[in-house]
């Protein structure tokens, strides 16, 4: 555990420093539950004090930044801003409202389904900031509300990201550690999804299915839209699509060749704005350049990069870790008890706070009781306790994934902000009822 009494020294007025972080991290949640100020300028303000109030030195605080998480979002949103140029989106929008006839609740069915597949073999950020533009442009047409849609394919991004190594961020740093594949992944975790995805789509149903109407009018003129009407550049389409495939591909591979996904999405990212541009002057290149970066969601990404250092404040004092080894000692060295800790408390802690941190501190905590409990590959159901409460902890609220906040980027920007009290009274409840399913698997395949 972090040694708080060596920081007491630098901290203003020599205060205790663990009250001072978790005073920061207090007071910054509770602004941005309020929804009075940016959430991305109350993030930078938190992280100003961690430093200047002595918690953090200006290195420990770049040190807690994920650049990883930062550099994926980053490299995948300058993808699609420049493939949303092509049109592709706009088809698929228009496809998916055929198939269903144009019916509102087919339609979110639908796009859930479509965000959970990808999210598990795509990653939900990447899956998300696909799709969550081509929901907008059918609701619109629709002329219905976009939350009940947006809000099914945060949970849809979560619950298909668990299925996964590459599905989500906590997922690869567990593969990681515990040395565990792709295959073993799918093999362990994709059983269980879809289960849970049945679950809260008819939960959905029941809190917005019923209210979910448009007009014959509107039905009739999503029909009468031609999907091939919608590409809008073939030769531009032809090389997003190489680009995607090959980023896609690369994350697969990406721990046989010990790669992280942020590499993969900033290199793909490069790629396609030199392949975008190929040909045409340095004026007409900076200038596309300049257009495709006002596209980047830099109000979540500082809104990250603020959140990971006020985070690292509450962290290096040993809070976070205290409360996991609390809980640990809590189970009495029992196994199923502590499984049962770890998915709980992982759950109830990715919700409130980034589940990055969480999983990271969790991660050597749960390495440490190979020993208690008969070498490493004993440890198994304790690194899938972790993967699914950490993910699936992450629909617990706004800030609980990178995904939800994405969305709730797209629909700021699309004048259809997200309160954060109101996703949270829909979703924590919902997050509750998947972990219990989660535990219920987790015990009738590992413990019994």
């Amino acid at each position: 555990m972090h040694n708080v009494s060596e920081h007491a020294a630098s901290v203003i007025f020599g205060m205790d420093p663990t009250w001072v972080a978790v005073s920061i991290l207090l007071v910054v949640y509770g602004f941005i539950m309020a929804e009075k100020f940016n959430r991305a300028v109350l993030s930078l303000i938190g992280a100003g004090l961690m430093i200047l109030c002595g918690v953090l030195t200006q290195e420990q605080a770049i040190a807690g930044v994920d650049f990883n998480t930062i550099g994926l979002l980053t490299g995948m949103m300058v993808i699609v801003a420049i493939s949303q140029k092509t049109g592709m989106f706009q088809y698929v929008a228009i496809k998916a409202a055929k198939v269903v006839k144009g019916s509102p609740w087919g339609i979110l069915v639908m796009l859930a389904i479509v965000t959970a597949v990808f999210s598990a073999f795509l990653d939900n950020v990447t899956t998300v900031l696909l799709i969550a533009p081509v929901t907008l442009l059918i609701t619109d047409a629709l002329g219905v509300r976009p939350y009940p849609y947006l809000f099914a394919q945060i949970l849809a991004s979560n619950v298909g990201g668990t299925a996964t190594l590459i599905g989500d961020p906590p997922n690869i740093m567990i593969g990681s550690a515990a040395n565990l594949s792709f295959t073993d992944f799918l093999l362990n975790l994709a059983p269980i999804t879809p289960v849970i995805f049945t679950v809260m789509i008819v939960a959905i149903w029941f809190m917005f299915g019923r209210d979910l109407h448009a007009t014959d009018e509107n039905k009739a003129l999503v029909m009468r839209f031609d999907e091939n009407e919608a590409i809008k550049d073939v030769p531009l389409l032809k090389k997003c699509l190489l680009v995607l495939f090959l980023v896609i591909s690369g994350f697969t591979v990406a721990h046989t060749f010990h790669l992280e996904p942020a590499s993969i999405a900033m290199f793909g990212a490069a790629i396609l704005l030199l392949l975008q541009t190929f040909g045409q002057s340095l004026h007409d290149k900076d200038h596309a350049y300049e257009g495709i970066m006002a596209e980047v969601e830099w109000t979540t990404i500082f809104f990250f990069v603020g959140l990971f250092i006020v985070v690292t404040g509450v962290e290096h004092t040993g809070v976070i870790e205290m409360l996991a080894t609390k809980t640990l000692e809590l189970t009495g060295g029992d196994f199923n008890a502590t499984v049962g800790a770890v998915l709980w408390v992982s759950a109830i802690a990715s919700a409130l706070i980034d589940n990055i941190p969480f999983v990271a501190t969790m991660i050597p905590l749960i390495q440490s009781m190979a020993p208690t409990f008969g070498g490493p590959d004993a440890l198994v159901p304790l690194w899938w306790a972790l993967a699914l409460g950490a993910c699936l902890g992450g629909n617990g609220s706004l800030i609980g994934a990178s995904a939800n906040l994405i969305v709730a980027g797209f629909a700021q920007r699309a004048g259809h902000p997200i309160q954060f009290l109101v996703f949270m009274k829909h979703a924590f409840v919902l997050m509750l009822i998947s972990i219990a399913i989660a535990h219920t698997y987790i015990y009738f395949r590992y413990l019994s």
